[in-house]
């Protein structure tokens, strides 16, 4: 693994688009009550099986935590909440990076160490799943 620090720069790259769709999405989930406006809004994964697919509570995720509240978005969806985290940093990022030349480090991976993130990736995510269906449907194990 290798961290990459480039020289002082302006230029616009992953870390700023990033940040600038945090920006829009926490913008929109912070003052647009989508889900109350668009009369279709749900999953209909749900609507046709009666399970939540693995993003429900993504939309909840995004509205508490454009309104600070961390803990109730780790209820609705934990890994959507982690998500919601990483473009905050990116924001941050890359605000310094555009407004004081700071530069964005870049981490680079080798084979194995990619190989390591996918499989980790597919474990958390199925980690996550089988939570937000635990928490999200009348499945509860007594």
């Amino acid at each position: 693994m290798q961290l990459v620090i480039p020289a002082r720069n302006r230029t616009f790259g992953p870390i700023d688009a990033l940040a600038l769709v945090g920006v829009v999405g926490f913008a929109i989930a912070r003052w647009v009550p989508i889900a109350t406006l668009v009369p279709f809004w749900g999953c209909g994964f749900r609507k046709l099986t009666g399970i939540p697919c693995p993003g429900c509570g993504l939309t909840r995720v995004a509205d508490r935590f454009a309104h600070l509240n961390v803990l109730g978005a780790l209820k609705a969806n934990p890994l959507g909440t982690v998500a919601a985290a990483v473009f905050a940093l990116c924001i941050v990022l890359s605000a310094a990076h555009l407004l004081f030349r700071a530069p964005v480090p870049e981490l680079v991976l080798n084979d194995r160490e990619w190989r390591f993130v996918r499989w980790g990736a597919l474990l958390l995510f199925g980690l996550n799943y089988a939570w937000v269906i635990f928490a999200h449907t009348q499945l509860h194990w007594h």
